[in-house]
């Protein structure tokens, strides 16, 4: 039987059956309502081009749909926001049928689910190579929570919501077993990739908990500062000495690593902390903790780790060795 195209089926029926079942119906608007005395909007977008962030190869399209979401809305728990609204744009070439779109759309409506969008919309545009991802999300942030948000200050905790570096290395597996796997004249099988399943799965299907924000403001613990760290540990703890104004001292031996992580590392001739500042894709959330609120943070917090504190401005952002030797943090894109 022939897969179905969209020039069999129309542009508007294939959106109606799209959201056929899944819970919500097409918004034609989806910019939330907010009044100005409950809170503030906070909006937040992603782009994904095929060849560039995602490889087809190897990379189900359930969970494309799923990553794209997960990606938006880490910058919107990052502003401390809660997720409303979702709109999502596929630019989809020839070779994408309506079933390969089926798949993507229900990896997209999953996550919606799993971190409470109340509105979704759709729209389907061709392109001309490859497929691309635009999710753009909107959210809001409540006023009391920016009442409660006090200025940064030096010797802040700054902490990750998890092991860094896993995605990248997750990555580099999947690219090596692509390279055998296309060489290969006869013994077209499956890797089994079993082994790896956690750092695969880290670059693949990445997870944010979709409570963070709720149990950060019934705690009253308020971040002065918070970053998607989606491009590397460098580029956010960069981002944070700019807007802050303040230096920021990171510690090597603090920094969470996913078992297996160093083996691998040796396997392919890679730093698990390079990876862990540069590699990108770990979908974590660094925040800025006042130094008064440890205790209870170390307490009801504990799948964040600490990994260092803001400083002195003079100080710069500085990589902390065990032997307390501090190197100049570099990030791409940064001079």
């Amino acid at each position: 039987m022939a897969e179905e195209t969209f020039s069999d089926i129309g542009k508007a029926e294939a959106v109606k059956r799209l959201f056929e079942g899944t819970g919500y119906r097409q918004s034609d608007n989806c910019i939330m309502q907010v009044r100005k005395e409950t809170g503030s909007i906070v909006c937040s977008s992603v782009l994904m081009t095929e060849g560039v962030d995602f490889d087809l190869t190897y990379f189900p399209l359930k969970h494309l749909g799923y990553k794209a979401v997960v990606l938006a809305t880490g910058e919107l728990y990052a502003s401390m926001a809660h997720p409303g609204a979702l709109a999502v744009r596929l630019g989809i070439s020839s070779k994408i049928d309506y079933g390969k779109v089926k798949e993507l759309w229900d990896g997209t409506v999953s996550a919606a689910k799993m971190h409470g969008y109340t509105e979704l919309s759709l729209d389907l545009q061709p392109s001309v190579n490859g497929l691309y991802v635009s999710v753009s999300a909107t959210g809001e942030r409540l006023s009391l929570t920016e009442k409660r948000r006090l200025p940064a200050k030096s010797m802040d905790l700054i902490c990750v919501s998890g092991n860094l570096g896993a995605a990248f290395l997750g990555m580099q597996i999947l690219e090596r077993e692509k390279q055998k796997f296309m060489k290969r004249k006869t013994d077209r099988s499956q890797p089994d990739l079993t082994e790896y399943k956690h750092l695969v799965g880290e670059y693949l299907k990445p997870e944010i908990s979709p409570s963070c924000v709720s149990l950060l403001e019934d705690e009253e613990i308020v971040p002065s500062y918070g970053y998607f760290v989606n491009r590397g540990l460098s580029d956010a703890v960069k981002r944070l000495v700019r807007d802050s104004g303040l230096g920021a001292k990171i510690y090597v031996e603090r920094i969470p690593f996913a078992s297996g992580t160093f083996d691998l590392g040796k396997e392919f001739n890679i730093d698990p902390i390079s990876a862990a500042f540069n590699g990108g894709d770990d979908c974590r959330l660094l925040f800025t903790i006042p130094i008064g609120s440890h205790d209870k943070f170390r307490h009801d917090f504990q799948t964040f780790d600490i990994i260092g504190h803001l400083a002195k401005p003079e100080v710069g952002a500085v990589l902390v060795t065990p032997e307390g030797v501090e190197l100049p943090i570099t990030a791409q894109g940064w001079k």
